[in-house]
């Protein structure tokens, strides 16, 4: 019940060390951690689901971790919308488990990490009630695994007017940036949130010193080299090629790309200098077909992430990087089973929906 009160209460945020206060318990969080990776859909588990339908796949994940969130939402919803809400109901519900079994600075590391989600339902709320969509389909995507709650989320979902969301989130460090919104510039205030979440996170990590810490950082640098290189792809495949268009859209802090030099650059000499970074093997056979879908470009920049997160995971083994590593794949499990349940309900054919997954 205390749980559930952490997840769905009436108090709009859930309570987090605000500070990095006590004794972190590394060893006994990544044992745990461990146990719960091992839970997860192995890569064999994707080819037998592209073969079920939207019924039989529902009936296997309530065989599965998945099953209590399927049976206590299954007399509201179904469908889709079932698996829809189930799934983020259990993803917020296993984070707020990591953040129950840590304690100290790796509570408070994971919590910073974490409000990227706070990010995801800022951006949902505004597109949604901008856009007319109806309060379902808002709720439908909210996931509360940051630190607003889902009763306060829901609350927003229910609002008339964007303005009224923006005021109703006055008290948090998001403000500021949500009063530039004016209903015009959504692309805008999503991106600007991006980068702030990020600025944000690097601030709370401080100037690495520790392997660990360092390969943290290495961790989170990655990420935001990824989220880069997609936004580039994506401008180049438009034909955009003027920095000052191209730059504001960038996150600083990245590993290894040097957005500055790439911006200007025309397509093909976009992927001549890509060829000489470290992303290369992994969007080598895709990047160069203009063919290739940017879906199938970023998917591969996915499995990158991923694929890296347990490598940092294995040179660390009892330090956050082994969390974040379960973090990132539990939220790939996540994503692959709504791209199945969402492709079978749109009738796409198995080859396209397939080709979104990352499995690994």
């Amino acid at each position: 019940m205390r749980l559930l009160e952490r997840l769905w209460g009436t108090n709009p945020y859930r309570k987090s060390d605000k500070k990095k206060k006590g004794t972190s318990n590394y060893a006994y969080a990544v044992t745990r951690v461990r146990a719960m990776k091992s839970k997860l859909l192995p890569k064999e588990t994707y080819p037998r689901l592209l073969n079920m339908g939207i019924d039989e796949i529902t009936r296997f994940i309530q065989e599965s971790e998945y099953k209590n969130d399927v049976d206590e939402l299954a007399m509201k919803y179904s469908g889709g919308d079932l698996a829809e809400h189930a799934l983020n109901r259990n993803l917020a519900l296993t984070y707020d488990k990591l953040l129950r079994i840590t304690s100290g600075e790796l509570n408070y590391l994971i919590v910073a990490y974490l409000k990227r989600y706070d990010i995801w339902n800022i951006k949902t709320l505004l597109r949604g009630i901008l856009y007319n969509a109806p309060v379902e389909d808002i709720l439908e995507s909210l996931i509360s695994a940051g630190e607003f709650t889902y009763t306060f989320l829901s609350e927003l979902a229910a609002k008339a007017t964007y303005q009224e969301v923006i005021d109703a989130l006055k008290e948090t460090d998001y403000y500021p940036l949500l009063q530039e919104f004016d209903g015009t510039n959504l692309a805008y205030i999503e991106n600007e949130l991006d980068k702030a979440y990020y600025s944000s996170l690097f601030a709370v990590i401080g100037k690495p010193r520790s392997k660990d810490r360092k390969l943290f950082v290495r961790f989170i640098k990655l990420e935001v080299d990824v989220k880069n290189l997609g936004t580039l792809f994506r401008l180049k495949r438009a034909g955009v090629e003027e920095s000052d268009e191209i730059m504001p859209l960038i996150i600083e802090g990245g590993m290894e790309l040097k957005s500055e030099k790439l911006a200007p650059l025309p397509y093909e000499q976009f992927i001549d200098a890509l060829r000489k970074t470290h992303y290369w093997d992994a969007i080598s056979s895709v990047a160069e077909l203009e063919t290739a879908s940017l879906t199938i470009v970023e998917s591969r920049l996915t499995r990158h992430s991923l694929e890296s997160a347990t490598t940092y995971s294995h040179v660390s083994p009892i330090s956050i990087v082994p969390i974040m590593d379960y973090i990132i794949h539990k939220s790939n499990e996540v994503k692959n089973l709504r791209i199945i349940f969402r492709g079978k309900e749109a009738g796409l054919d198995d080859t396209l929906i397939k080709d979104q997954l990352v499995v690994i």
